[in-house]
């Protein structure tokens, strides 16, 4: 395990043991982060979500707000994360009938000392999660997947995307 703190894994000190990073010699930047995501469900499914024909209620804006407030949440979720200023968070969440479901993307932002990658990524899995809570009962059937970041800028490690070499 000491090997693996050494390697960079920054959440573990040299004896392996987990540990929040301290960011507090880091510098203020403008961070960003896209994450997407994606709930496969069958056709009918998507037709009653798009005709807001669901019993539980509109499932575009129960889960784009879902969304936004777990971003805001990501530190109480995941050990370790650090509390952030989120300065803007966004969900959409868009009907694909070629694929069978709905796409997801959030994108978070905030000026801090650590990135928003964690709150981007949480904010797609708890959007994707709060549409198979409201669909259930007419499709158990529904598939969570491809949650993943997209892209990231600000910090001292740069900008990265998904498409970057």
């Amino acid at each position: 395990m000491a090997e693996r703190a050494q390697q960079g894994f920054t959440h573990l000190d040299a004896q392996g043991a987990a540990r929040m990073v301290d960011v507090g010699g880091k510098e203020v930047t403008q961070r960003r982060a896209v994450a997407r995501g994606s709930v496969r469900m069958a056709p009918a499914t998507l037709e009653k979500i798009e005709a807001s024909a669901i019993a539980k209620g509109d499932v575009l804006a129960a889960a784009r707000l879902a969304g936004i407030m777990a971003a805001k949440r990501t530190p109480e979720l995941i050990p370790l994360c650090h509390p952030l200023p989120v300065t803007s968070v966004t969900v959409d969440l868009t009907p694909d009938r070629d694929a069978g479901g709905l796409e997801i993307a959030a994108t978070v932002a905030c000026t801090g000392r650590t990135g928003v990658e964690m709150e981007a990524l949480t904010a797609v899995s708890v959007a994707a999660l709060t549409v198979y809570d409201m669909c259930k009962a007419i499709d158990r059937g529904m598939t969570i997947g491809d949650i993943r970041l997209e892209e990231k800028s600000g910090g001292r490690s740069g900008d990265w995307s998904r498409g970057s070499p």
